[in-house]
């Protein structure tokens, strides 16, 4: 997705507002205290000014490299790692690369956040491991390793997106003003392959495939460099969202193509087009309102798509042979709830088989399947065995062995907060895991899966970054795990007089267990005869986890209100990710829905069993001071808490969702159906109509400029609260968008959320 002002008072707050800073108390043993400023001026808490940044392995598996501070004068420079020796050298260095991934255009804002929420790469290796292109904003820049020589290869025209190399290295690829481009490395010649329209995008993703299916890229070459397949996106009959530049003097508008829930979805279809820009098109289905979430190449005259029915329960996989035309369906799977999207369909390379995952025994696991590899479209595919089994949830495909009949994958196995790397073998036997030390992994491995990058973190271990040998004593079950060695470790907080969080569980009404966090103060300016206020930080949305055996389930701002002498408390609720089909599906266990599910009241359900059950078991908490607050769906539930329950004396809601008739189609229909389906679902869930049951001080905070959960939402709901003579604090930030980037805009934020559950949770007066 993922205050205002009522009746009574009127605010309206920019980002350019100041603050001055809290009275602080005296930290213990000489630390210093941690303030909203050191997070946003000095950055040294965070510990990321100095962690390295763009870790790519080389496609031959010899290099692992990765954008650094030099030790010298603090500048970005490229080092490259040998995984075989452990020995480090400089790739390119500091003056060189500034150049090379200076930008020569300028992003908006909307884009340079979506750049960085999507995981847009600085760099691409060479399929030949040579060379290096580099993505400066949408300029690209080629760098050869062997002649030290740089190309500029766009200039300053439009920026461009999505840049590929062909698989033999002699073109590389692009997307500018929704087309497909080709760029010939040798000669400089350019061919543009596809010819588009306003609403008509080649090769390029829109907005909702991004956000809700997860789609990074829509095309792709052919293992033979001949051709390109891509989706073609018809935005036509889309409706536009504007999203107006209210700091510019004509207040300019730029219209979003959003579907909300109910409306019309963009028209897609798969082309496939040579590279002198000769293109067909592929039929492989008679259904027209779907999604094609995933596709690729199986040989350089097979495509593989799979296509997801608008409700989202059925998903289905096509192979398509370019030259005739032919296609057949090969799987064919529906989920009595719904389709969760994921990158963990994984082909083999000519053997006729490949990996499926599915959530078929109620938790995400791998099967094996094989077809006719010589003659893809001749039969259905038949499955041989389920890879994986048990109760927790394969989370990641890190890399498939094929020679020795391996996988390698993350896993949440010994515990649903944790994530580790293991390997299995195809045949369902030898799991094992490779990760010694509990908490969240972020493995990434070459093709050859003998070594890995390793990003750790544990909920008390600052992060940091390793090296590791995999395959040391292959197929060996007992065999030790990884030996890695260190790379880069973060400093974490321990400069600072930081609090130690702590895991607690609680359980919900149907015994499910509940995963929570909770940091208890010590001392504090709203502590008050032995007794802390509590703050409910949520989120509490599908497919995510708030509480995490990671660093940073503990934010810095949870500490700065810790040490302001608030106890912080987060749970996961039922309806939360990564714990397998049944927990995840809880808000379809009303049998009047159809099976269509409702936000709001399983989620707030399990929030008060949670906190009934913390207030029990930390008797230092006040039952009388208990506020809530959380951002995208979290925002939504917090506001949801103040018009359902009499526990909560005020809440904080940034960027919510206040109605999901106003949110966007893949992520509302396929937890809630469309609308006209589930009314009463829809009704139910809506902030808007149970605004005149607001009890507590709400604050509503927003980017004009969000383009994700837009700010009608927060408008629509002030217009309700006014009518229902409710007050209310509105906080709005010109031109940010859903994550309210920026130094200025983020510090100001978190110092209003601190000011307002100061001002509504403050102690009683004497």
């Amino acid at each position: 997705m993922r205050s205002l002002f009522g009746v009574v008072a009127v605010l309206l707050s920019l980002a350019t507002a100041t603050f001055s800073q809290p009275a602080a108390f005296a930290p213990a043993d000489g630390k210093k205290q941690l303030t909203i400023d050191d997070i946003f001026i000095s950055r040294e808490p965070a510990g990321n000014d100095s962690a390295p940044q763009f870790v790519e392995w080389s496609p031959d598996g010899r290099r692992l490299s990765l954008v650094r501070a030099n030790s010298t004068d603090g500048r970005d420079e490229l080092y490259s790692l040998d995984p075989a020796t452990g020995h480090g050298s400089v790739l390119i260095g500091a003056g060189l690369l500034a150049s090379l991934m200076a930008p020569s255009a300028k992003l908006s804002e909307r884009e340079h956040e979506n750049r960085a929420r999507y995981g847009v790469a600085a760099y691409l290796w060479a399929p030949d491991s040579r060379g290096l292109l580099f993505d400066a904003s949408g300029q690209l820049r080629f760098y050869d390793l062997e002649t030290g020589k740089a190309t500029d290869l766009t200039g300053p025209a439009s920026p461009v997106s999505d840049p590929k190399f062909s698989p033999d290295g002699r073109y590389i690829s692009f997307l500018r003003d929704h087309d497909l481009v080709l760029r010939r490395l040798a000669s400089g010649q350019e061919t543009k392959l596809t010819n588009s329209s306003p609403s008509v995008w080649n090769g390029e993703a829109d907005w909702v495939y991004q956000e809700e299916l997860d789609v990074r890229s829509n095309y792709f070459w052919a293992p033979d460099a001949s051709h390109i397949a891509y989706l073609q996106m018809d935005e036509s009959a889309v409706p536009e969202y504007p999203i107006v530049d209210w700091l510019s003097r004509d207040a300019g508008i730029d219209r979003q193509r959003y579907p909300k829930a109910g409306e019309t979805n963009p028209g897609v279809r798969i082309g496939v087009v040579d590279l002198a820009g000769h293109s067909n098109w592929l039929s492989f289905t008679a259904e027209t309102d779907i999604y094609i979430p995933r596709f690729g190449w199986l040989s350089p005259r097979i495509v593989w798509a799979l296509v997801l029915n608008r409700a989202q329960n059925r998903q289905s996989l096509y192979f398509i042979d370019i030259e005739s035309g032919n296609s057949r369906l090969i799987l064919d799977e529906t989920e009595d709830t719904y389709i969760e999207t994921n990158d963990l369909v994984r082909f083999f390379e000519g053997s006729g088989r490949f990996l499926w995952p599915s959530w078929r025994d109620g938790h995400m696991h791998l099967y094996l399947y094989e077809y006719d590899g010589g003659n893809p479209l001749s039969s259905a595919a038949r499955l041989l065995r389920q890879v994986t089994r048990g109760d927790w949830e394969v989370l990641d495909l890190c890399a498939l062995d094929e020679n020795a009949g391996t996988v390698y994958f993350t896993a949440n196995k010994d515990d649903w907060r944790q994530s580790n790397l293991y390997r299995a073998n195809l045949d369902g036997t030898g799991l094992r895991r490779l990760t010694p030390e509990n908490g969240v992994h972020q493995p990434k491995m070459p093709r050859h899966a003998e070594y890995f990058f390793d990003g750790f973190s544990a909920l008390t271990t600052p992060p940091r970054m390793q090296l590791c040998v995999a395959n040391r004593t292959a197929g060996m079950a007992e065999a030790p795990g990884a030996v890695c060695s260190e790379i880069w470790r973060s400093k974490g907080l321990e400069d600072y007089d930081a609090l130690t969080p702590q895991f607690v569980d609680f359980k919900a009404e149907d015994g499910s267990l509940l995963h929570g966090v909770v940091l208890l103060p010590k001392t504090g300016p709203m502590a008050a005869s032995g007794k802390f206020p509590l703050i409910l930080n949520v989120y509490g949305g599908p497919h995510e986890q708030m509480v995490r055996d990671a660093w940073r389930t503990i934010s810095l701002l949870d500490q700065v209100m810790a040490q302001r002498g608030f106890a912080i408390l987060k749970v996961d609720n039922r309806g939360s990710g990564n714990r397998g089909k049944k927990f995840a599906a809880a808000s379809r266990e009303n049998p009047s829905r159809q099976n269509f599910g409702a936000f709001g009241a399983v989620e707030l359900k399990d929030q008060l069993a949670a906190l009934d059950q913390a207030l029990a078991k930390y008797p230092q908490l006040d039952r009388k001071r208990i506020g809530c607050w959380g951002w995208s769906f979290g925002g939504t539930l917090a506001a949801y808490t103040l018009t359902h329950s009499t526990l909560f004396k005020a809440a904080v809601a940034v960027a919510p969702v206040t109605d999901w008739r106003l949110y966007d189609s893949i992520y509302t229909e396929r937890y809630m159906g469309m609308p006209r389906q589930n009314p009463e679902g829809y009704r139910s869930s809506s902030i808007l109509q149970s605004a005149p049951e607001l009890r507590g001080r709400l604050l509503i905070a927003q980017g004009t400029s969000d383009d994700n959960v837009h700010v009608q939402n927060s408008l629509q709901l002030a217009d309700a609260l006014i009518s229902a003579g409710k007050p209310f604090d509105l906080e709005l930030y010109p031109g940010k968008t859903h994550a309210i980037e920026g130094v200025a805009a983020r510090s100001d934020l978190y110092h209003r959320i601190v000011e307002h559950f100061e001002r509504w949770l403050a102690p009683p007066a004497r």
